[in-house]
């Protein structure tokens, strides 16, 4: 970015290339820096923008409003894309926005020379509106007979899972059932990655070039070419080494922006750097959900009817549709298998920032209320939790019928068991019985089911490029992309295991260029260990098949004889070394007469996907009369097939335990009656820190998944599902209380311990403290 003095601007265009031309200050100084005009109010219409006065300022290069963008919509989510129409992700955004959906929509840009220059403009440029009526709850806002959030979706339902099992109304007829029935909510967090959000663009050899902080760069790449309506080929992503995503990058942000804007201005470089407080809003969110379950039951503890109704709050656009929702609704079947099932998910509109994928992709919201739920079943009937769980809980030899998953393992019940005795769970149980007093223990768990990558639902494919450099080491290239979690250790580890070379000797190329890098679909879903061992493994069998034959030339060997292990040509029969493979490559590269740049590359399309399992156990010490939980200790157990990685495998679980605990304890972004973000910073945005943390406790049970090359199953998301209920199962346990909403702050516990009478009030202590005062002065 420039900083120093004023430079001179745009000289002028060319008649015939219409790119700018530029004195050699301004080409020396660097680029432009754009920032965006936000809305002030959370639904209604631009009518008109006057920027005469922003436009006066020195270093202004161009505003552009929602009037001068391509009038048609685009979609942002960071799924495959499809041939079917009918499975193609919702058009609903542009570039800048006439129809408001959310108090922070993108209705401006300013471009200048520096930041400070584009940020005075914004003060001057004034908006006017036609408002209309604004609705932020997503079962008020399917009932709302208000303008439309969007003009195409009257209703503003997004999309309506219905499944339907048995037969649900002559089943609760049986005699005898017991019902239960409660509503479970959850809150909108956001993903708070250490990177914001930013993306730089210009214009390059007849090609825009896209430099972005992204999880998804090949798909970023299709949609900037929507976003502009030009070919896909003339868009160029690069994803360098990122800051981190969690699903927040998983969605094209500003990438078509900033690929629009350089357009603006000659091809020059435009720079889109998002502050925290507008990643916070006008990126994307979790979904905060409302859930509604009933069970009907009989006293030993059998499921006889299982109702089902979710809504999911949006915000103001699509992003990724129904399809979290629709996770969450469908592992309601799955998770605890039962005849006679109704389940209805619904994902709606309304005047709230964008939800979209953020680690879990549904689950943990889905997990806090069905998890509750099952303690909720056991204390009315009496039975012990764990016992409830092992009696109803997803079998071994489980099927699913859409996804070809199969449980292929007794997992839950290892899990349940592992994590029973890790915590000491029956002793304390019963240690915990009867307590009285101020401050009470309890333990608690929760369960957890999660997928492998999105097949059938969308393709699932990977390709991986291998080339053998003349020192014997081999460069590898994915499109799955390391996003700070460890990824391209693993891809190094399977790529070095698969070729038969020292770890050492692969290079692994981080960065994503969609102008060079093989295809890929990135970082989501928990998918690329697993997705990315099948292109590896295909791209590994090719390469080495022609390593091996160029040996074969060299050494005169029959190569069913030969192999590679460690680096080194070997004899199989007696395991000789006859060359290293450094000194084969250094030949076939130089090699005057039959020169040879020894390389692979492959795409595989997988059509499998896997089930992972696991649960949370957590011990809490509650403050009754502060409201206020400290987690003592907190063990997670996973079934993710064989770890590649150890160390790596059990750093993701303790990132995703912390997350977890904000989920549960005080992460939600607070809005006011307008619909706007009141903590869009992280100082009054509440993440759980080190010191909300107990030591993490983390076990792994390896069942090697058989879909699988190298026996792994997804672990990215899994570890934030289960712990926000195990955490809230503690806490009914300690006191008593059930707590149907996270996060569970003391503005939330405060009152239900005071209804449930654990907290006296002010005139009952005044009473008790008189009458000891009293008896006191007597004796």
């Amino acid at each position: 970015m420039y900083v120093g003095k004023s430079v001179n601007r745009v000289d002028a265009y060319d008649k015939v290339t219409g790119r700018a031309k530029y004195t050699e200050d301004f080409i020396r100084n660097g680029s432009y820096t754009a920032k965006i005009l936000h809305s002030t109010i959370a639904h209604g219409k631009v009518i008109s923008i006057d920027t005469s006065k922003a436009e006066k300022l020195e270093g202004i290069i161009k505003i552009i409003t929602c009037f001068d963008v391509p009038k048609h919509s685009f979609p942002t989510a960071g799924h495959p894309w499809s041939v079917d129409e009918n499975h193609q992700d919702i058009a609903d955004r542009r570039l800048l926005n006439e129809h408001v959906r959310y108090y922070g929509d993108d209705i401006a840009v300013v471009i200048a020379e520096n930041e400070v220059q584009a940020l005075q403009a914004l003060k001057l440029i004034e908006v006017e509106y036609e408002e209309y009526e604004a609705v932020f709850d997503p079962i008020e806002s399917m009932n709302s007979n208000s303008i439309p959030i969007h003009e195409q979706t009257p209703n503003n339902i997004i999309g309506h899972t219905k499944n339907r099992f048995g037969n649900y109304e002559e089943a609760i007829k049986e005699k005898g059932l017991i019902k239960i029935d409660t509503w479970y909510e959850t809150p909108i967090v956001q993903h708070s990655h250490i990177e914001n959000h930013i993306a730089y663009a210009y214009e390059e050899q007849g090609k825009i070039v896209v430099v972005a902080s992204t999880q998804i760069p090949h798909i970023v790449r299709r949609v900037c070419g929507q976003a502009l309506g030009i070919s896909w080929g003339k868009i160029r992503i690069v994803k360098p080494y990122i800051g981190g995503g969690f699903g927040n990058k998983q969605d094209a942000l500003y990438e078509p922006l900033a690929a629009y804007l350089t357009t603006q201005v000659g091809g020059h470089p435009v720079k889109l750097d998002s502050t925290r407080e507008e990643t916070f809003v006008s990126s994307r969110t979790r979904h905060s959900e409302k859930i509604h379950i009933i069970s009907y039951v009989r006293s030993d503890g059998t499921f006889v009817a299982r109702k089902l109704e979710l809504y999911a709050n949006n915000g103001g656009y699509a992003s990724h549709g129904h399809s979290i929702a629709a996770k969450g609704t469908n592992c309601f079947h799955q998770l605890y298998p039962c005849d006679n099932i109704e389940a209805d998910g619904y994902t709606v509109y309304t005047n709230l920032p964008t939800a979209g994928a953020m680690r879990g992709y549904g689950i943990p919201q889905t997990m806090f209320a069905f998890e509750s739920h099952l303690d909720d079943v056991a204390l009315k009937l009496g039975l012990d939790p764990i016992e409830l769980r092992i009696q109803n809980i997803m079998p071994k030899g489980f099927k699913d019928g859409f996804s070809r998953n199969e449980n292929y393992y007794d997992s839950f019940r290892e899990a349940i068991a592992v994590g029973r005795r890790a915590i000491d769970y029956d002793k304390k149980r019963e240690e915990y019985k009867n307590q009285s007093g101020n401050i009470r223990r309890g333990v608690g768990l929760g369960c957890f089911w999660y997928n492998t990558g999105v097949y059938p639902i969308s393709v699932e494919t990977s390709s991986c490029r291998m080339v053998l450099n003349q020192d014997g080491s081999v460069q590898v290239q994915l499109g799955e992309t390391e996003i700070g979690q460890g990824g391209d250790t693993a891809f190094s580890q399977m790529a070095a295991d698969s070729i038969g070379v020292p770890l050492d000797d692969i290079h692994i190329v981080s960065t994503q260029d969609t102008d060079v890098t093989p295809f890929g679909l990135g970082a989501y879903a928990s998918r690329q260990t697993y997705m990315a061992s099948f292109s590896i493994t295909n791209t590994a069998k090719i390469f080495k098949e022609k390593i091996i034959d160029r040996a074969r030339k060299e050494l005169e060997f029959a190569p069913h004889n030969l192999d590679l292990v460690d680096g080194m040509i070997i004899r199989k029969t007696d395991n000789r070394q006859l060359m290293s493979l450094g000194e084969l490559a250094t030949i076939a590269l130089y090699d005057n007469k039959d020169s040879d740049h020894i390389s692979a590359e492959s795409t595989y399309t997988i059509r499998n996907n896997a089930f992972s399992f696991g649960a949370s156990f957590a011990e809490v010490e509650v403050d009754i009369a502060l409201g206020k939980v400290k987690i003592l200790r907190l063990v997670n157990v996973h079934d993710c097939g064989k770890l590649i990685n150890p160390r790596l495998a059990e750093a993701q679980a303790h990132g995703g335990m912390s997350m977890a605990v904000g989920f549960a304890l005080s992460e939600e972004l607070k809005y006011n009656d307008k619909g706007k973000i009141l903590n869009n910073n992280l100082l009054d945005y509440k993440l759980s820190t080190t010191m909300d943390h107990p030591n993490f406790e983390v076990y792994f049970i390896e069942n090697p998944e058989p879909t699988s090359p190298y026996n792994t199953k997804s672990l990215g998301e899994p570890p934030t599902c289960s712990p926000a209920p195990a955490i809230r199962n503690a806490i009914l346990n300690a006191t008593g209380v059930r707590v149907n909403q996270c996060p569970m702050t003391p503005h939330v516990l405060f009152p239900l311990f005071k209804e449930a009478g654990l907290i006296e009030n002010d005139y009952e202590k005044e009473m008790k403290y008189e009458n000891k005062a009293w008896s006191v002065e007597n004796v």
